[in-house]
């Protein structure tokens, strides 16, 4: 058996003698090839166990054309990312099932028009493996640019119109929308209004259908739009209290723009619920509970949504014993449900 000089790394090496097998089965057991036979594989793993071994990436990579590597792509300038607790919460939720999969995460997001060319340079440049992304805009050139790298991809949000078909992971954005008006009408309010997110997103988009498909002859005075930030939703708050002051309920399309709203309804003397009931969606909950008063939301499940947008790569990612691609796997539409609190 080859004597490791004390402090070394332990070597692929070392481990095949230890197992008592080539080199070539400790490799293809290290590296989780097929064609080993289980006591023979048991034998490398105890000895990799033993001995501490951990693979040169680098090395690896050369092997198997793995890089090891995740980007997760989100399609927002950063100060958007770091004060948004959705972005957080989804990001969490990837960077525990990477690490769970012994995978590195790649943050990458978009400041401007200028940073497509990096972007694309980077995927292109074989430095990752698949590509996670999120918070597209229907006119976003993300989807182009990664389809052009030929990097597998999993979308956060369902894509707009006209994008590739590729796998993605959602909330029934829709449903959620119209759970949170038909308790608002069970609340008796008859001046419902919405506070919508942008017109470019699909999750947006759907909860605006979801508030029409039950007030399908609301009035167009009672919509405003937001972009889903919480300056936005206060901004649209004082627009709706301009045109209709008779209001009585507000759906708002994200807990962010609950929140100004329940910041203007405050300053203008609006007892929340009494006066106006108000609900927002996503349950973010250190946005809801920290609320005046607690907001009632539609709780869509964002870090374990980034779970399974990890899972859905892995199945685009992995192979067969023969090396070939297992194929994509199906989008999933993930449940949503009212979360009650005292806003509503």
């Amino acid at each position: 058996m080859p004597e490791q000089s004390p402090g070394s790394r332990p070597t692929l090496e070392a481990v095949a003698a230890r197992a008592g097998v080539s080199r070539a089965t400790a490799s293809r057991v290290v590296n989780g090839g097929a064609g080993v036979r289980q006591s023979l594989a048991d034998k490398v793993r105890e000895a990799v166990e033993e001995l501490g071994y951990v693979p040169n990436q680098a090395a690896r990579s050369l092997v198997t054309r793995q890089s090891g590597a995740v980007a997760v792509i989100i399609a927002e300038p950063e100060f958007r990312i770091f004060s948004d607790p959705f972005f957080e919460q989804q990001v969490r939720g990837i960077s525990r099932e990477l690490t769970a999969n012994d995978a590195q995460l790649v943050l990458l997001w978009v400041e401007g028009p200028g940073d497509y060319d990096r972007i694309a340079r980077y995927l292109a440049g074989g430095h990752v493996d698949g590509a996670l992304a999120f918070s597209l805009h229907n006119d976003d050139g993300l989807p182009a640019l990664i389809r052009r790298a030929k990097v597998p991809t999993v979308f956060g949000g369902r894509p707009g119109a006209g994008a590739a078909a590729v796998p993605y992971v959602d909330c029934d954005n829709r449903g959620g929308a119209r759970t949170a008006v038909r308790h608002l009408v069970g609340l008796g309010r008859e001046r419902i209004a919405h506070i919508a997110g942008p017109r470019d997103q699909t999750s947006a988009i759907d909860r605006a259908d979801g508030y029409r498909d039950v007030l399908f002859d609301a009035d167009p005075a009672l919509t405003a739009q937001g972009d889903f930030t919480e300056d936005s939703g206060a901004r649209a708050m004082a627009e709706l209290l301009e045109r209709r002051p008779d209001l009585d309920a507000v759906f708002a399309a994200n807990d962010l723009m609950a929140a100004g709203a329940l910041r203007v309804l405050r300053e203008r003397g609006r007892r929340v619920p009494d006066q106006v009931a108000v609900v927002g969606f996503d349950d973010m909950v250190t946005v809801a509970e920290s609320a005046k008063p607690s907001l009632t939301t539609v709780r869509q499940d964002i870090e374990g949504m980034g779970r399974l947008m990890v899972r859905l790569l892995t199945r685009v990612l992995s192979q067969d014993g023969d090396g070939r691609h297992v194929g994509a796997p199906a989008s999933v539409i993930m449940p949503t449900e009212l979360v009650r609190r005292a806003s509503a």
